[in-house]
């Protein structure tokens, strides 16, 4: 009768976990929580499940000496197990990763020094140097005069600060984390921000600037909700030099794939 009556105990009570846990996991949904925190609101339930039936649960034959000591010692490591081995199943912090975030951000504010301005100044010297010297043996092979090595120098500078941009702006994309509201390639986002593939033909370069540096200034179609609560944070112009913004509105001007929907911008008064 008291394994019958147990049994039930454990039915019961765990049905009531799972049902908890499906509750805690539909409403971090709907509140857009990470799918991490959704699988530890529901690992918690049955946790919490799991509490209740042992203190349900018959008692156990009383242990003494030697045995004692055995069943401590296996419980302890059957409890560290399943402590160690669930832990090992969430996704890990890695240290080095932030660390490589940190000093992306610091490498540009030292560039900023007397000092970095300077080195930076020769590094680019040095490559226009190098630049001129190839264009400047080129046309001595084609017999070219200066006027053409003026306009050749131009086209791969200009291609080369285009380039630049684009890459800063991808990089100030990755650096700011704006993947966390916003889904792009196919990767990313919580629903607190449209999709962005194809924002390049919805918004001039001007309009994206301002959005930055004014999260009010503009609202996506349909994210009435986030528009009103702030989703997006207005701490862009404190955080970004003018530089890095240019950069990053290069990037998302060159998104412009018309196959996804992306949400149309809305002026708002």
């Amino acid at each position: 009768m008291a394994a019958q009556g147990f049994r039930r105990t454990l039915i019961r009570n765990g049905a009531v976990g799972v049902g908890v846990g499906l509750a805690l996991v539909l409403a971090a949904r709907l509140t857009h929580f990470p799918a991490v925190f959704q699988i530890m609101f529901f690992v918690y339930a049955l946790l919490g499940a799991g509490v209740f039936i042992l203190l349900d649960a018959p008692s156990m034959k009383r242990l003494e000496g030697g045995r004692a000591v055995i069943g401590l010692v296996l419980f302890y490591l059957v409890l560290s197990g399943v402590y160690i081995g669930g832990a090992s199943g969430l996704p890990q912090y890695d240290p080095e990763v932030e660390k490589g975030k940190i000093e992306k951000v610091l490498k540009a504010r030292r560039a900023r020094t007397r000092q970095g301005k300077a080195d930076e100044l020769i590094a680019r010297a040095r490559v226009l140097h190098e630049r001129a010297s190839a264009i400047e043996r080129h046309l001595q092979a084609l017999g070219g005069g200066a006027q053409v090595a003026e306009e050749v120098a131009s086209v791969p500078a200009s291609t080369a600060a285009a380039g630049d941009l684009f890459e800063l702006g991808k990089e100030q994309w990755e650096l700011q984390e704006c993947y966390n509201c916003h889904k792009l390639f196919g990767k990313g986002g919580k629903k607190r921000g449209p999709q962005l593939d194809n924002i390049g033909n919805l918004m001039t370069p001007d309009a994206l600037r301002q959005k930055i540096l004014d999260p009010k200034s503009w609202m996506a179609e349909g994210f009435d909700k986030q528009y009103k609560k702030g989703k997006m944070p207005d701490k862009y112009k404190d955080l970004m030099f003018d530089e890095e913004i240019d950069a990053l509105v290069v990037f998302l001007s060159s998104l412009k794939d018309a196959t996804v929907e992306t949400p149309t911008p809305i002026r708002m008064p």
